[in-house]
């Protein structure tokens, strides 16, 4: 397995598809050269090619960790109430909501993660702000930052964001704190992790809920399945049904170069490569799911029925 992941990474290097991300000034600093593939199995097992320890912000891989606090803060009946599950063809940052009851589409557009960022509880600020690391660090099993570059170059170009915030606020959708959710929202994107990071969150999730390396649970059980569901139909962009129909798995991807996808029961999944194409996906990050999907079968429908398993591999 680690030859595999090490003839993937060495061939997939040379693909220069994409560029990296500019709208935000601060991931135009990238270097787009970068490239790492980590794969963590659900008894702990890690197994990692490339830049792997290389930081770099969650971005939009920090949705829908936000959606499943936001289901264990208030419940499902509350958050649904607030945002809604369906796809959407539309852009991520779209300033649009469901004509017929005013929500978001769903947790992983710029809409709905700002309405499920409001739904994080706390007295105040700093409390919100913790809890809101705390998140993170059960998912990655070590301490987590804040790049307060990235947070400050977010915050300076977010006027898109503003004018969907006040929009959701115009019919209820968020409380009247928009400029602290916001801020909040800006400062999930700014988390730093690695490429290792992505892999244990998706192992996290692939575990039901409970962290790999250090056996805590960061998710509750019965709320896996709601995160998972989303990431499956809404997590790539506006490119979610080709992802759901070629490929076939969980994932989530970030505009910095990152994707976390997961074989529940199995592993996570974490691809890094700045580079991205015009749906905002890494473009060396799907070409390495799809293959490892298409040479093991991962495809949730596909799964089990044929071929030698990726479980297998793993283990010898």
């Amino acid at each position: 397995m680690r030859d595999l992941l090490s003839e993937l990474h060495g061939r997939l290097a040379t693909m220069n598809d994409g560029s990296v991300a500019t709208y935000i000034p601060e991931l135009a600093k990238m270097d787009a050269d970068l490239f790492a593939i980590t794969i963590v199995g659900i008894d702990g097992r890690v197994l990692e090619v490339g830049d792997a320890a290389q930081l770099f912000s969650l971005q939009s891989m920090s949705k829908p960790f936000v959606f499943g606090q936001a289901l264990e803060d208030h419940g499902r009946e509350h958050v649904l109430g607030k945002v809604n599950v369906e796809p959407t063809g539309e852009a991520f940052n779209s300033i649009l909501l469901d004509e017929q009851t005013n929500r978001p589409f769903n947790p992983l557009v710029n809409a709905g993660a700002i309405a499920t960022a409001d739904l994080i509880d706390g007295r105040d600020f700093p409390e919100r702000l913790t809890r809101l690391l705390k998140i993170f660090e059960r998912y990655t099993g070590r301490t987590v930052h804040f790049d307060n570059s990235m947070f400050y170059s977010e915050r300076a170009t977010g006027h898109r964001n503003r004018a969907i915030a006040h929009l959701m606020r115009n019919f209820g959708m968020i409380s009247d704190r928009i400029d602290e959710t916001l801020d909040l929202y800006f400062q999930q994107c700014s988390i730093q992790v690695n490429c290792r990071d992505l892999a244990v969150m998706g192992a996290t999730l692939a575990n039901a809920g409970v962290n790999p390396i250090t056996g805590e649970q960061a998710i509750r059980a019965e709320y896996v399945k709601d995160v998972l569901s989303i990431m499956f139909t809404c997590g790539m962009y506006d490119s979610a049904g080709s992802w759901a129909y070629g490929i076939g798995l969980p994932a989530k991807s970030g505009v910095s170069g990152g994707i976390i996808a997961v074989v529940p029961g199995q592993f996570g999944i974490g691809v890094f490569s700045p580079r991205i194409d015009a749906r905002g996906n890494s473009a060396r990050g799907v070409a390495v799911c799809r293959e490892l999907s298409q040479r093991y079968g991962l495809h949730v429908f596909e799964a089990g029925f044929r071929g030698k398993t990726l479980k297998e591999d793993f283990e010898n």
